[in-house]
């Protein structure tokens, strides 16, 4: 297992995590983030979010989760669908939310639960249907599965419901 994986799997595995999800197109264009070294792929791309803290409500923790990762500000969210991941040691609960985020353009955020040394996020930016399916094309199993499933991305906005893949990527 590649080194990154295990201070993944230590910061993230063996417990059940409850994480949000922003959703946020801006016209046709995705917003997504760039993440390395997770699960033995180079890199993972999903929609900006993360864990929700004790104590806070899911729509506190996807404010914060986007800014953190996106310097963005949500301004709007409404709950879409719940998703789940189960892959030992990680097994996510995902809760999905439509948004809209201030102007200006996303920046390269930072984990706060992580070291500077550790950081995992690559890049984040808007991106394109046509750019997302060339990418899943070369690298299916380097994006959420989420996005995988549907030919356009604002598909998503229309999901209801609780979703649970086999976890297994298939061509």
């Amino acid at each position: 297992m590649p080194e990154w994986d295990h201070k993944v799997y230590e910061q993230f595995g063996n417990r059940v995590r409850v994480r949000v999800c922003a959703l946020c197109f801006r016209h046709e264009h995705l917003l997504l983030v760039w993440h390395k070294g997770i699960a033995n792929n180079q890199y993972f791309v999903s929609p900006p979010g993360g864990g929700i803290q004790l104590g806070e409500t899911a729509e506190q923790a996807l404010s914060r989760e986007v800014k953190e990762e996106t310097g963005l500000i949500v301004q709007k969210a409404q709950f879409l669908f719940v998703y789940e991941y189960v892959e030992p040691p990680l097994h996510a609960i995902e809760l999905f939310f439509a948004t809209e985020v201030s102007d200006g353009e996303p920046q390269i955020g930072k984990d706060p639960e992580l070291a500077p040394s550790e950081q995992l996020i690559q890049k984040v930016r808007f991106a394109s249907p046509q750019e997302i399916k060339v990418e899943i094309a070369k690298k299916k199993n380097q994006f959420h599965q989420i996005i995988c499933r549907y030919q356009r991305p604002k598909e998503l906005l229309s999901l209801q419901g609780y979703f649970k893949f086999d976890n297994k990527i298939r061509n």
